[in-house]
């Protein structure tokens, strides 16, 4: 039987570059090599696209760990072209952030007909902008964090913030991810350095009302019939809060508690409302749901298209194996969405197509 050839796409222009190959190594490493063969495709921090291991080494040598492994298609591509789809079965888009979990990446892989892993353009854009994730989310009556946003460099009082939000916020770019240009706040001082800090990222930021509660993130996986992992995980921040080096760097930054200890009612409130934020999103594929459980609210934080992946470490695979996915499993399932969902549209389009030839000879 043909292998299945998988493209890895990993690095990219966003400030989770390293993360991408952290991720990517995980992945690689749990590819059966009897059923895929792979196709590396890197992206340099300039936003160029990189085939073969001498090609990609000279240009992002970090990704050297990740030909640890004998896997690899033996023919590369010469150019990224629409003959791309030639050398890829499905795509695999470990691309954290910026361009690669906005819809930016997503439209490119639609443009060539590559199915790909994850949610399609719409649903990564507006998961990747938290400010339309939260009014998607409250427009059906689910709970997120009161927020003000700022635009192009605007500035703002602090006091006009503490007597909307309170007197602690957090102050972060409304499209960025891993808890990048992020910073809590308690004053003055401190809100104009958190906002210029957050306009270094985007030209929009969001000043969000501190929640007290306790950090809870939900896998959910699936298409049309989507299903949330069997437990939820919690983030014990030994930090002021889940910052970047508590994630990637500081192994004593935070403790992963998988599973939570949530009392049954509350567990599965916590669940729902996960599911229910992955539907009207429209999210397919895969999302990590991050929540605040305060007393017996579940209030909605972030949604997650293009979770981390980091073996051990990253949340969404681990809440997928305690509830049964083996690591290697996953990744099955979700390369087996990801045709499934392209073979479905595939249908729609040529449906469409066929529609329109009708009405024309009509």
């Amino acid at each position: 039987m043909r292998k299945l050839k998988v493209g890895i796409f990993f690095g990219g222009r966003s400030t989770e570059h390293e993360v991408t190959i952290w991720s990517a190594k995980s992945v690689i490493a749990n590819l059966n090599p009897d059923k895929y063969e792979i196709l590396l495709v890197g992206i340099d921090k300039s936003g160029k696209f990189h085939f073969g291991q001498r090609e990609i080494l000279k240009y992002i040598p970090q990704a050297k760990e990740l030909f640890s492994e004998d896997k690899f298609c033996r023919d590369c591509p010469n150019e990224l072209n629409e003959h791309l789809s030639e050398y890829i079965d499905v795509a695999f888009p470990i691309l954290h952030g910026y361009l690669g979990e906005d819809g930016a990446i997503q439209g490119f892989l639609k443009i060539l007909n590559i199915p790909f892993v994850g949610p399609d353009i719409l649903s990564s854009a507006a998961c990747m902008d938290k400010e339309i994730t939260k009014i998607l989310l409250k427009a059906e009556g689910i709970s997120v964090a009161d927020y003000i946003t700022l635009r192009n460099h605007e500035a703002i009082r602090y006091e006009d913030v503490s007597e909307k939000l309170g007197n602690t916020v957090f102050v972060k770019p409304a499209s960025s991810g891993s808890s990048v240009g992020v910073s809590k706040v308690r004053n003055r001082e401190e809100l104009l350095e958190a906002v210029n800090e957050a306009y270094k990222y985007d030209n929009k930021v969001l000043i969000e009302k501190a929640i007290r509660g306790r950090e809870i993130e939900c896998a959910v996986i699936g298409n049309e019939n989507p299903q949330t992992s069997d437990v939820c995980g919690e983030v014990i921040a030994l930090d002021d809060f889940y910052t970047y080096e508590a994630k990637y760097i500081d192994e004593n930054g935070a403790k992963l508690e998988i599973p939570a200890k949530l009392p049954t009612v509350i567990l599965e409130k916590a669940k729902s409302t996960a599911l229910k934020a992955y539907k009207t999103l429209n999210c397919e594929g895969m999302c990590r749901v991050d929540m605040f459980v305060s007393e017996n609210e579940v209030i909605v934080n972030e949604m997650n298209t293009i979770p981390g992946f980091v073996g051990g470490t990253s949340m969404y695979p681990l809440l997928l194996q305690k509830s049964g996915l083996s690591y290697s499993e996953l990744i099955d399932r979700l390369l087996e969405l990801a045709i499934a969902k392209h073979q479905r549209d595939s249908k729609l389009e040529t449906s469409k197509k066929d529609r329109v030839k009708l009405a024309i000879a009509s």
